[in-house]
């Protein structure tokens, strides 16, 4: 089995128009206004206007966003607990 490879997580935000995001493992999805990937983190969601995706290279797991960004926010991953568990208390 092959080992999984794990990269630092990194943003780089130049004047809110150019982004760069290391230790990204999956972008789940893009449009003009969002850009959601997983990253070693958490869930990054980068919302703004005319959003291109310019680079994703999976060596690294960089991915390079261009567009006039408004927010980079992190979503709280959910909790693995059982429905037992939650009845139980």
């Amino acid at each position: 089995m092959a080992e999984q490879e794990f990269w630092p997580h990194k943003l780089t935000l130049n004047e809110r128009k150019q982004l760069t995001v290391t230790g990204v493992t999956e972008v789940v999805s893009f449009d003009e206004a969002a850009v959601i990937a997983h990253t070693e983190l958490g869930t990054l969601v980068v919302q703004g206007k005319d959003l291109q995706l310019k680079t994703l290279l999976p060596e690294g797991g960089q991915v390079s966003v261009e567009g006039s960004i408004s927010a980079l926010i992190y979503e709280e991953p959910r909790s693995a607990v059982s429905l037992w568990q939650r009845l139980m208390g």
